[in-house]
């Protein structure tokens, strides 16, 4: 079988996702190819059977105009024709879609393609983009006009932002008449909570099959830490947050008003900030800048007394059960799929903004030890990723 991932990158979470994917089917004798967009990130990772998307300076032209016009998804013409023409050649049995949002490809093109060769598609929404006119997540502005018929944005600046004009009504139009009556399509959703949105929107007659997203065991594990030692926290009760970026929708200002209210028996420790971040945190805030480096994270994720994750928005996010996997607890809010990955024996869930309960609910953690290590491991190893991606393909065959 010939298998095509499309996704907006060959890193980070999503692309590593498609890549793992690939090699899942490779290894029960599929052909693959992954796809992303031709960017210098993209370019620094040495990829098995990799096809770029337009050009770095389509892309780049092509953001300029979205931002201006408001036209999302709607250019990369010339990228878009070269690569619909590679798949013409290919003759793939099943296409996996990703992130297809972020202007690297042409979504009028592309799903007009799809339509017309009428093979199975698999599509992982690992956001909402498909279900709304522009934005990816609508949590904090508490919006739903998705359900019915975007307008009037709330939140038009902010990504994938336009500057000055209000397109959401005719994107919401465009992206129903494009998604819907494609005959074999299958929505996979990482979370419960995913799913349900799914159901409510104009894609609720599409199947819909739940596939947690999974982490690497072999990595994530109880290691041997000299983290205190090397900062100096021997006597500190660890309040750890990670993040690939951090930014108001992952509670960074949570995490600062922590600071704050946190006596000094305890240090809270940021991993994934940057020299950015760096000028808005407190002088107590321990900052420990993005590193891939999954050896490190483990030994911190150890180390660490409770990690916390006050997201605002998110769908299936990995670092919970990153940190259960190493025998550290987590306190996350009640939103969107965060929970789902946590039990009565390895975590408590606290309502989406309520600090003060989270910082009560911190103390009777790191104080009462209520959550053994045992208990962390074994509803960690309920999402191991190489298992995940076997479903993956044990669905990419039943389809075809």
């Amino acid at each position: 079988m010939k298998i095509i991932e499309i996704n907006g990158t060959n890193y980070a979470s999503t692309g590593n996702i498609a890549i793992n994917i690939a090699k899942a089917a490779r290894d029960k004798g599929h052909t693959v190819l992954t796809c992303c967009k031709k960017s210098r990130k993209s370019l620094e990772f040495d990829i098995e059977n990799q096809i770029y998307i337009g050009s770095r300076i389509e892309r780049v032209i092509c953001e300029t105009i979205c931002e201006i016009t408001g036209y999302k998804d709607s250019l990369n013409i010339i990228g878009t024709w070269k690569f619909i023409n590679k798949l013409r050649r290919i003759k793939p049995d099943l296409i996996h879609l990703h992130i297809v949002h972020d202007t690297y490809i042409n979504i009028s093109m592309l799903f007009k393609y799809l339509k017309k060769k009428n093979i199975p598609i698999v599509w992982t929404f690992h956001d909402c983009y498909a279900l709304t006119g522009q934005c990816v997540y609508f949590d904090q502005a508490q919006c739903n006009k998705w359900q019915t018929g975007c307008n009037n944005c709330p939140q038009l600046r902010r990504y994938p932002n336009s500057l000055f004009f209000d397109r959401t009504s005719g994107l919401w139009n465009k992206k129903k008449e494009l998604f819907t009556g494609i005959n074999n399509l299958t929505i996979v959703t990482p979370s419960d909570w995913m799913a349900n949105l799914v159901k409510k929107s104009y894609l609720k007659d599409y199947p819909v099959k739940v596939i947690n997203n999974g982490i690497n065991l072999n990595a994530f594990k109880p290691i041997d830490s000299r983290f205190r030692e090397k900062h100096n926290l021997q006597d500190k009760k660890i309040v750890l947050g990670v993040c690939y970026i951090w930014n108001s929708r992952k509670g960074l200002s949570d995490f600062i008003w922590l600071s704050k209210m946190l006596s000094d028996d305890y240090k809270v420790v940021l991993v994934g900030t940057n020299d950015n971040i760096d000028t808005c945190l407190p002088d107590n805030v321990l900052s420990i800048h993005r590193t891939y480096d999954q050896k490190e994270l483990a030994e911190i994720y150890t180390t660490a007394d409770v990690l916390i994750n006050p997201t605002y928005e998110d769908n299936f996010p990995t670092v919970n059960i990153e940190s259960l996997a190493c025998g550290t607890p987590v306190i996350t809010y009640k939103t969107g799929g965060s929970p789902e990955s946590l039990n009565e024996d390895c975590g408590s869930v606290i309502e989406k903004g309520n600090q003060n309960k989270l910082l009560k609910e911190i103390k009777r953690v790191c104080e009462t030890k209520p959550y053994t290590k045992q208990a962390c491991i074994e509803q960690a190893s309920k999402y191991d990723m190489y298992e995940k991606f076997d479903e993956y393909v044990d669905l990419f065959e039943k389809l075809v």
